[in-house]
C-alpha cells in the first residue's frame, strides 16, 4: 500500500513541474485549426489571441512560416518559441527561418564511360 501512495506522490510531483498545459499540448496546423483549438492547444494563447490568429489569416492567407505569427496582435517572441514545437503549416513542423542561404546540393557524379571503350 505504501508503494502505491509513494508513485501517487511522485506522479503528482512531476505533473506539477511541467510548464502548464506542456503534457497535453500537440500539433496545431495554424492554417487550419479553428479558434477552440487554437486556444486549448497553444500556450498563452487565450479565446481573444486565437480569434486574432484566425481574422489575420483571413485576411492575409495562410501562414508561411511560424514566424509570421509575431504579425498577429499581442503575440511576441516569447509565445512562438514556447509553441514552436507544435507549430505546423500544412501538415509538417515549423523549422527555425532559415538566413536567406540556399541548402548546398552534392555534386552530381560524373556520366560513367559508355561499355566497351
Amino acid at each position: 500500500m505504501q508503494d502505491n501512495t509513494i508513485r501517487t506522490l511522485v506522479q503528482g510531483l512531476i505533473v506539477s513541474l511541467l510548464p502548464a498545459g506542456a503534457a497535453l499540448a500537440g500539433p496545431v496546423n495554424l492554417n487550419s485549426a479553428d479558434a477552440a483549438t487554437l486556444a486549448k492547444e497553444l500556450d498563452g494563447i487565450g479565446p481573444a489571441k486565437a480569434q486574432a490568429i484566425i481574422e489575420f489569416r483571413q485576411k492575409n492567407g495562410p501562414f508561411r512560416s511560424p514566424e509570421d505569427l509575431l504579425k498577429v496582435d499581442g503575440i511576441g517572441e516569447r509565445v512562438l518559441e514556447q509553441n514552436r514545437g507544435n507549430i505546423r503549416l500544412n501538415g509538417a513542423a515549423a523549422t527555425p527561418a532559415q538566413s536567406g542561404k540556399s541548402t548546398p546540393r552534392p555534386a552530381s557524379k560524373p556520366a560513367a564511360p559508355p561499355a566497351g571503350h
